[in-house]
């Protein structure tokens, strides 16, 4: 969604102030507004992204900057001076500058890392070197953590001393001399209990944790399941590394959907605005299906060249072959969005499938005869208009074209609902099995159907 354009009144004040290029009274401007407003700002004047950012305050400044696009921040750190740059690396919270990194090429991602304090990159480089999509690349190192043996009041005392830097606090994090983590407690149930109280007696021991090296897609399902604001995130051994917060989700969640739906439009996920994406790499990602897309096509071709006599006997049927194989392939697209979204928020998994083949069979020959049935009409109205058009056979060809939708229709709602299934169980994103994918699959299928009925029906009549 794209963010609420700035007020008028805000837009005429910023104005004002550049054209009086008072930097002092710019700055205070830009600190007296909300982030939201400042990234607003930005998207209505991005010839001036780098001067909004580099005037001002750099924690304010690191919270616009984290919640703008990728393109947006790259044009800034690309004009701010280097110690700009690295004053604004430096705030950003680890997991956030993490983000910004790994979209970067290599080289330019070193030059940025040399400009980071050394605790700040020892932490970078400890995040990047997480797998791709995985939690570790989402987590934050800064939380709060206390042990069993503290008390509400040392809690407390924790919380004022180590609490600044930290991303939130509304969850304490329990471990033991080791570094495992035993519990988390909310903030709630530590405010509410006496200062006497000791976090053994407070802990429920119903902590959820993440692996590091969990998928990022998985992370979001945990917290969608669990209600969290913030979960821990743990190695194999149980050694508390960091947390990951609701906001880094909500990216993440968004990301998936604007990559699934890439995905099933029959193109590469582009990772970056269409607008900012280089006219090279834009062709990249699309041509690679367009190019398989085709070729299943040429199948279809083929299909028609096989039946080329039959064409030619009874050149009626070519009239209903865009009808026959479009409804299908409909179907099918329908069907396949329909299961990768259901898999997408976990309404359904691979081991459901057998409840959705029966459901689809059910659903495919309900629409087929639906469709079937007007596809009789539609000949027999025709037939009265225009005898001559389908001569005296036209019930044959109705009967033909009637019972081809239906089985059509049956087959590409069974295939777009099993496709999804079947790559998900292979190992492979399921929302590469597109609508366009599964429409052209159906495309050729859909005609060895057809001229199958058109022989059970015509055989010794038309051909």
């Amino acid at each position: 969604m794209l963010p609420e354009p700035p007020q008028p009144d805000i837009i005429e004040q910023f104005e004002q102030l550049v054209a009086r290029e008072n930097m002092l009274q710019i700055r205070e401007f830009l600190d007296d507004q909300n982030i939201s407003e400042v990234a607003n700002l930005i998207n209505e004047f991005p010839e001036y992204e780098a001067q909004i950012i580099a005037n001002m305050a750099i924690h304010r400044a690191s919270s616009v900057f984290k919640i703008l696009d990728i393109a947006q921040q790259k044009n800034i750190v690309k004009e701010l001076p280097s110690a700009k740059t690295a004053e604004l690396l430096n705030e950003l919270p680890a997991d956030d500058r993490t983000d910004f990194l790994e979209e970067l090429p290599k080289a330019a991602i070193r030059d940025l890392i040399k400009l980071l304090d050394p605790e700040e990159r020892k932490i970078t480089l400890s995040l990047l070197g997480y797998p791709e999509d995985s939690v570790g690349r989402l987590m934050t190192p800064d939380y709060v953590y206390v042990y069993l043996h503290n008390t509400v009041n040392e809690v407390f005392d924790t919380i004022r001393k180590h609490a600044r830097n930290s991303e939130t606090i509304d969850v304490i994090y329990v471990i033991d001399e080791n570094g495992e983590l035993i519990d988390d407690i909310r903030i709630r149930d530590v405010i509410l209990a006496s200062p006497e109280k000791r976090v053994d007696e407070i802990i429920d021991g119903r902590n959820v944790s993440l692996n590091v090296n969990d998928d990022q897609e998985h992370a979001s399902q945990v917290f969608k399941m669990n209600n969290r604001v913030a979960l821990p995130v743990v190695d194999d051994n149980n050694i508390l590394l960091g947390i990951v917060t609701i906001d880094d989700m909500l990216w993440v969640a968004n990301e998936e959907f604007s990559e699934d739906m890439q995905k099933m439009g029959g193109t590469e996920a582009l990772n970056e605005p269409y607008l900012d994406i280089p006219l090279l790499k834009l062709f990249r990602k699309r041509i690679g299906w367009l190019v398989v897309l085709f070729i299943g096509e040429m199948l279809t071709a083929t299909a028609m060249g096989y039946f080329e006599d039959e064409i030619a006997k009874a050149v009626v049927l070519a009239l209903f072959i865009p009808l026959i194989i479009s409804s299908g392939g409909n179907s099918g697209s329908q069907a396949s969005t329909l299961i990768i979204q259901a898999m997408a928020v976990s309404e359904i998994t691979i081991a459901d499938w057998w409840r959705v083949l029966r459901r689809e069979l059910s659903s495919g020959l309900l629409l087929g005869t639906v469709l079937g049935i007007i596809g009789f009409i539609r000949v027999a109205v025709w037939h009265s208009i225009a005898p001559q058009l389908y001569g005296p056979n036209w019930m044959m060809i109705a009967s033909t074209v009637g019972f081809s939708l239906v089985g059509v229709v049956l087959w590409g709602t069974l295939s777009g609902s099993m496709l999804p299934i079947l790559l998900k169980k292979l190992g492979a994103d399921p929302a590469v099995s597109s609508a366009p994918f599964v429409a052209t699959l159906v495309d050729v299928t859909g005609l060895i159907i057809y001229f199958s009925f058109a022989y059970l029906f015509l055989q010794g009549i038309l051909l």
